[in-house]
């Protein structure tokens, strides 16, 4: 990767309290020293893991890495973890290397995970969600907390963080028209606070100011330095995936699974705690209301059918 963008950590956070993001996963090599985390990722469903692409740069033997779901810190895990290995890596087919456009992947996990307090999924946006309007918005990763240091967290880390508007993120003191509108810029403008190398693939979720839940609007894509003024983090925006996500997961199991998630009472969902201090039951993902009035139409259209092959 050229070394105008760095992979990214969590600068100027704090450790996050056991089941507060519940989705974010760590990526990791067994035969690298210490953990062998090297990327953050997102369970969007029991079998799948949405991530970046630049994560996999160069990546031998990707069947043998494992994919640790539910823990908080990655040295004394608990028997909530779950521990997984990778069947299948899809990595965009137009992902670029140089300039990060298309830094998006999914993996699918060997054999499903089992939700729980501390394993949930995270709700995964169409294009008809309004992205600026979600507040407040959270990164969290094993990442190094400063830039250039080797030393890595034990705990979860996270961060409160601010979306800002690509145009200013694109002016010529700050990333002077490299943020793509398949990006999402957040943080500060003047720095501090800021994903860094570590984090590359773990989540950026907002907050619906009109429900109790979160959106996973971002994937951990690029940035210059950690935590730097004007040179915020930034992230591939799932919103404008959504289409390829589901094309990439839709074998008929996944097919039926989310048919059947959304006619379920309670679906696997849960919003994210940063402090869970009261108990929150599991919540689903809102199922985007075109999907539904196509669906809804495609019935009343069969229903047409049927009652003029009776008559």
């Amino acid at each position: 990767m050229a070394s105008y963008y760095s992979m990214m950590r969590v600068v100027g956070g704090t450790d996050a309290q056991p089941g507060s993001w519940p989705w974010i996963v760590s990526i990791q090599v067994p035969w690298r020293r210490g953990t062998g985390h090297i990327c953050g990722g997102t369970l969007i469903s029991p079998q799948w893991v949405l991530t970046a692409a630049h994560c996999f740069i160069n990546a031998t033997y990707v069947e043998m890495w494992r994919i640790v779901v539910g823990a908080s810190s990655l040295l004394q895990m608990g028997p909530e973890v779950e521990v997984r290995n990778i069947k299948r890596l899809v990595t965009h087919e137009y992902y670029n290397n140089r300039s990060q456009r298309n830094d998006i992947a999914l993996l699918e996990l060997d054999q499903p995970v089992q939700c729980s307090y501390y394993i949930q999924l995270a709700c995964v946006p169409d294009g008809s969600l309004r992205v600026s309007e979600l507040s407040p918005c959270y990164i969290s990763g094993w990442g190094a907390m400063e830039e250039g240091s080797k030393i890595r967290p034990a705990i979860l880390q996270e961060a409160l963080v601010h979306l800002i508007d690509n145009h200013i993120c694109n002016s010529s003191q700050w990333y002077a028209g490299a943020v793509r509108n398949t990006n999402l810029c957040a943080g500060y403008q003047q720095g501090g606070i800021d994903t860094c190398q570590g984090d590359s693939g773990g989540p950026l979720v907002c907050k619906d100011r009109t429900a109790n839940y979160y959106w996973l609007v971002g994937v951990t894509s690029w940035g210059t330095g950690c935590g730097r003024a004007h040179q915020p983090g930034i992230y591939t925006s799932t919103q404008h995936y959504y289409d390829w996500i589901l094309f990439h997961m839709s074998t008929p199991q996944e097919a039926s699974w989310r048919w059947g998630h959304l006619f379920s009472a309670s679906g696997p969902f849960q919003k994210p705690r940063p402090i869970p201090t009261q108990s929150a039951r599991p919540m689903r993902c809102p199922y985007p209301r075109h999907k539904l009035m196509e669906f809804f139409s495609g019935v009343q259209q069969l229903l047409h059918v049927l009652k003029g092959r009776k008559t």
